[in-house]
């Protein structure tokens, strides 16, 4: 684990911090340990996070508002352990925006259990983020594609066939790309 962000009061933090050293096999996670809500807003502008777990109540705060800050503000998979009485109703408030419930008293096994299932659900977010990443960046080629296919009909008389033919050989006899080859026309007749 990259870097982990414990929100807790002093008495729990110790525990937690132990239990998730003893979670992660190989090497430790870097642990950053804040004690309220505001220190960890703090932490969370400035570092990037895999986990963020947050045992509520917090000095200043129960903990389900900084759960949503910080599923909206990052990227990092988002724990909020709270009492079992509470964890329904807590649940509520904050399952459907990807926080995980974890019900205290804690078993290890369950934290472990816990802790893997956030890693995982994480690691599937950054991999469907990439992929629309590299989507976003297809459309994006097709759009200037077609809009340099578009220049080449207006201002040559090509069809559509023929400047797609132009384009596509224009690109294999100078190995560029085809987006490349596109932002070039456009770049000549759209000025």
């Amino acid at each position: 684990m990259p870097g982990v962000l414990i929100v807790s009061g002093p008495k729990a933090l110790g525990a937690l911090t132990q239990m998730l050293q003893e979670c992660a096999r190989q090497a430790a996670p870097e642990i950053f340990p804040a004690q309220s809500g505001a220190a960890a807003r703090r932490l969370l502008c400035e570092n990037d996070y895999e986990l963020v777990l947050i045992n509520a109540p917090l000095s200043d705060e129960f903990g389900h508002d900084l759960a949503l800050h910080a599923v909206q503000c990052s990227q990092a998979g988002v724990l909020l352990i709270v009492r079992n009485e509470q964890a329904d109703a807590v649940a509520a408030k904050v399952e459907d925006e990807g926080v995980f419930i974890l019900g205290r008293p804690l078993s290890r096994e369950l934290f472990y259990q816990a802790v893997k299932l956030v890693k995982a659900a994480r690691r599937r977010l950054m991999g469907m983020q990439q992929e629309n990443r590299r989507l976003q960046g297809k459309i994006e080629e097709i759009r200037l594609c077609g809009r340099a296919k578009c220049a080449l009909i207006q201002y040559c008389g090509y069809t559509e066939p023929q400047a797609h033919r132009y384009m596509e050989k224009q690109a294999m006899d100078e190995r560029r790309t085809r987006r490349e080859i596109a932002e070039e026309i456009l770049k000549i007749y759209e000025g």
